[in-house]
């Protein structure tokens, strides 16, 4: 068996050492120094993070696709993408414990205004702010997966007034739901309870620029976004303008539209925006190549693997 590595932002080395300690039968191979010297055809699985257009259309003998990450974005942009071939997104503990520890880290950075305090000891300044009882901290989260309920999962112990946001219905115990367009049960009543907003989307064409500024005037003054989704749900200009004009009171942002970002965009130095490089949770080879063994055992004794993405919805 052979296995193609194509990703420039993961290291090979690491799940080869992974992959052989678990499944020493399967050869590891990484995309493009090994294409030269193999048949492409020969190819049975494919481990793959925003591979080049047409990289694994040369690939003609897979038997399925398996995604690095949680999002399959970067897979779906390619126009000859093997759509004929069962696709898995990345469902692994390291990778969800991650995202949470992110979230609940930037939550309470906020519930406590942390920037605050950080401001007044720049300034010099000793003043107590108000505490907010948690239980009316109203926290949404957009996106109820894998992502969304543990981090849902982590921060009801701490007594915080949890919502969620899907296009279908959704249920939680201890998280109210919304769902669907506007209405009493919908995205509007859902953005106007929410001081916390969480972005755990897939982006699909649907979501894409989905924080843009009609739907950031529907949140509460001085409303905050924390964004480890995807970059292309924000609509930049949108979200500093409601940082500017102090609509919203702060944005954490992991993902952009453009990455790396540019230097000399807005986010670099703006006082109201926290960032950092697409890094709120990363796949872990040491965790993460158990899936991706189980995977290719399943598709072995000709079952399908786990976590197929429904390409018509896109996640």
């Amino acid at each position: 068996m052979k296995l193609m590595f194509v990703s420039e932002e993961d290291r090979a080395e690491d799940w080869r050492a992974e992959l052989a300690a678990q499944m020493p039968e399967l050869e590891f191979l990484v995309w493009p120094d090994d294409a030269p010297r193999v048949d492409l055809a020969s190819i049975d699985y494919t481990l793959v993070w925003k591979p080049p257009a047409g990289a694994l259309q040369k690939l003609s003998g897979l038997k399925y696709i398996q995604s690095l990450g949680a999002g399959v974005d970067g897979l779906l942009v390619d126009p000859t993408l093997p759509t004929h071939l069962a696709i898995s997104r990345m469902v692994d503990r390291s990778l969800i414990q991650g995202m949470t520890e992110y979230i609940v880290y930037n939550v309470i950075h906020y519930h406590r205004k942390m920037g605050a305090y950080a401001a007044q000891q720049a300034a010099g300044a000793w003043k107590a702010l108000r505490q907010v009882d948690p239980r009316t901290r109203r926290i949404g989260i957009m996106g109820l997966g894998e992502l969304g309920r543990d981090a849902a999962a982590k921060l009801l112990p701490l007594e915080f007034n949890m919502a969620s946001w899907s296009r279908t219905p959704k249920d939680m115990a201890g998280v109210t739901s919304f769902h669907g367009d506007a209405g009493p049960q919908g995205f509007d009543a859902f953005l106007g309870r929410t001081d916390i907003l969480i972005c755990l989307l897939p982006l699909t064409d649907a979501t894409r620029g989905i924080i843009n500024a009609a739907n950031l005037a529907k949140l509460p003054k001085g409303a905050v976004v924390i964004n480890c989704a995807r970059g292309g749900h924000v609509v930049d200009d949108d979200l500093l303008a409601a940082l500017d004009s102090g609509h919203l009171g702060g944005a954490c942002l992991d993902v952009f539209n453009t990455e790396p970002l540019p230097a000399g965009h807005s986010y670099w130095t703006h006082p109201g925006v926290r960032m950092t490089p697409h890094t709120a949770s990363l796949t872990a080879a040491h965790s993460a190549a158990e899936y991706v063994v189980e995977n290719i055992r399943r598709v072995e004794r000709g079952e399908a693997p786990l976590n197929i993405v429904d390409l018509e919805a896109g996640y």
